[in-house]
């Protein structure tokens, strides 16, 4: 999944960031809370990981001016204040979750975890298609019983189309969500991703579809029912 990460502590950014990537994620950082408001009203993340104290606008201030526009991203808000009023106020605002800092970095992935999977109305960590199954907390796929071995980012868009199962998922999208501003990648890159993920998979699982001149849809593959004599 795509993470905006707001943090004006280079340290703990550099931190998250590498935790966040090495569980599979696309991640950007922004330290300027008045440059991540602007990014993020043209540029869609999956979650958001905010911290209030930021410089020129602070995080209750960006997540004012998302809530105000109808971005309903997840959001965890990351606070070093003690005030109850910070974290009454930013949940008022519309935060999804809240963590105190210092963290334990396993609580911090799985609040992550917890709040992509929401958007999705994926309740359950584990999401099964007739035989593939992906288990979103280990980020692993199985294919009849039997591992599926995908790099990461086939992996994040196997999540995403999961996650829209039976929509047309614009293919600039799939780029915006697959990769970072300094990543090298765009809609040729989600093809050649796609057409991997299609090899994967074979033709009994998922159907992932090309609605030309749009993107791909992915559908569930009905399993024939079977007859009596």
């Amino acid at each position: 999944m795509r993470i905006l990460l707001v943090e004006d502590n280079p340290d703990l950014a550099d931190a998250v960031t590498r935790r966040l990537r090495r569980s599979g994620h696309t991640v950007d950082w922004e330290q300027d809370g008045l440059r991540a408001s602007g990014l993020l009203e043209y540029e869609r993340f999956d979650l958001v990981v905010l911290d209030i104290g930021l410089p020129r606008l602070d995080g209750i201030g960006v997540l004012s001016r998302m809530r105000e526009r109808g971005d309903a991203t997840p959001t965890l808000m990351l606070t070093a204040r003690a005030d109850i009023e910070d974290r009454v106020n930013a949940l008022d605002l519309g935060a999804d979750d809240y963590l105190g800092k210092p963290f334990d970095f396993r609580e911090f992935e799985a609040r992550c975890r917890v709040l992509l999977r929401r958007p999705r109305a994926q309740a359950a960590s584990v999401v099964r298609i007739g035989p593939l199954s992906l288990d979103h907390a280990a980020r692993r796929a199985t294919l009849h019983e039997q591992p599926l071995e995908l790099p990461r980012r086939e992996y994040s868009l196997l999540e995403i189309l999961v996650g829209q199962l039976g929509e047309v998922i614009d293919k600039q999208e799939l780029a915006n969500r697959l990769f970072g501003f300094h990543d090298v990648g765009g809609p040729n890159a989600v093809e050649l991703y796609v057409g991997r993920l299609r090899k994967r998979l074979g033709h009994d699982a998922l159907r992932i579809s090309t609605v030309r001149g749009v993107g791909y849809l992915a559908e569930a593959v009905e399993t024939p029912a079977a007859h009596d004599g």
